[in-house]
């Protein structure tokens, strides 16, 4: 990045700072929200052009004074060291960002094959996910859910949300969990203790936050039904037709969502699920469309692809997209999923860079 495109970074935090320090802009929070991430982004990256500028400007004088007194070499030699580190570091903040990465995202788990066994997975990854958000002190939301007999989840929507202006929200972690998780383990319903091995499918998507994002949805490509509630095996739980399933015509695209008291609420809901997932199709559509060889932004979430192993005898975690592996099951069904998350985004920084340099 030239000079002037830094210049130019440092110009919109100023602006920024000066927007955010007006206390009629507050009225507004959604927009304050929005200008805080930014700003939030933007901040490392100034912080380390300024240590750079700093450390660039005292090497120099370092330099200058040692010619007269030796006790100053030492300083400019850290301060030479000190220089490619921030260098890097720039380097690193400024790759492009996923423009995502600090929205609230909208998470589905769903049982595959191996009947109750895969719904009972399917309930400890959506508990795993819940324990997760809220170690992060995020917001959860379940929108919808569908119990098996045995107490699992045959399909349940979530949204998560972040309290906070922080620019890496619940995007920038949670994107990499689509896709099927593998179980190994003894299933209550195996009687002679023998490993099963079953599978349940996440697709997460960020939360398309405003209808411009997208345009109006019209109402001729919508089919709404309204039916009632249930609960564990089915059982209608309520007596009015509350729960809503809309499906958009022209993708084949079903979300429903009967969490809500009323019908009006259930279908806001379910409309919230739909812009999400058709903002993500718009954009993996409009990836594939750009570039064979540029890395989309947005994970395909591919049913078919396994992106990691749940081993309960062993107590292991396998991430097979990275390699990572880690003795601590038990630790991340209860939520701590930092260690396998880190490792997801440390490799994607890798690539980011390595395409970078090599561009």
């Amino acid at each position: 990045m030239d000079a002037s495109q830094l210049a130019e970074r440092v110009r919109e935090y100023e602006e920024l700072e000066a927007a955010l320090a007006d206390p009629g802009i507050h009225a507004d929070q959604d927009r304050v929200r929005k200008l805080g991430r930014r700003y939030a982004e933007l901040t490392p990256v100034i912080r380390t052009m300024r240590e750079l500028d700093t450390a660039r400007e005292d090497l120099e004088a370092a330099r200058e004074l040692a010619r007269e007194d030796e006790t100053f070499a030492a300083e400019a030699d850290e301060l030479a060291r000190r220089i490619p580190e921030l260098q890097a570091r720039l380097t690193e903040l400024l790759l492009p960002r996923d423009p995502h990465d600090g929205a609230d995202v909208v998470l589905e788990v769903k049982s595959g094959e191996g009947g109750e066994e895969s719904a009972l997975f399917a309930g400890d990854l959506l508990r795993m996910y819940l324990r997760y958000a809220e170690r992060h002190g995020w917001k959860s939301e379940i929108l919808d859910a569908t119990d098996s007999d045995l107490g699992g989840v045959k399909d349940a929507t979530v949204v998560i949300k972040s309290t906070g202006s922080d620019p890496d929200g619940v995007w920038a972690r949670l994107k990499w969990e689509g896709g099927v998780h593998r179980v190994q383990r003894v299933p209550v319903t195996e009687s002679q203790g023998r490993i099963h091995t079953s599978a349940a499918g996440v697709l997460v998507y960020p939360e398309a936050e405003e209808a411009a994002e997208l345009g109006e949805i019209p109402d001729k490509d919508l089919r709404v039904d309204v039916y009632r509630s249930s609960g564990k095996g089915g059982q209608s739980v309520n007596t009015t037709d509350s729960a809503v399933r809309i499906t958009h015509l022209p993708t084949g695209i079903v979300v429903s969502c009967q969490n809500e008291r009323s019908q009006l609420q259930n279908k806001a809901r379910a409309m919230q699920v739909l812009r999400a997932r058709l903002l993500a199709l718009a954009e993996e559509e409009a990836a594939a469309r750009a570039s064979d060889a540029r890395r989309s932004q947005i994970r395909t979430v591919d049913r078919s692809e396994r992106v990691r192993t749940y081993n309960f005898p062993e107590n292991r975690i396998s991430d097979h997209r990275v390699g990572y592996k880690a003795h601590n099951l038990d630790a991340v069904l209860e939520g701590d999923l930092d260690g396998v998350l880190d490792a997801l985004i440390a490799a994607d920084r890798a690539e980011r860079m390595a395409a970078q340099q090599s561009g």
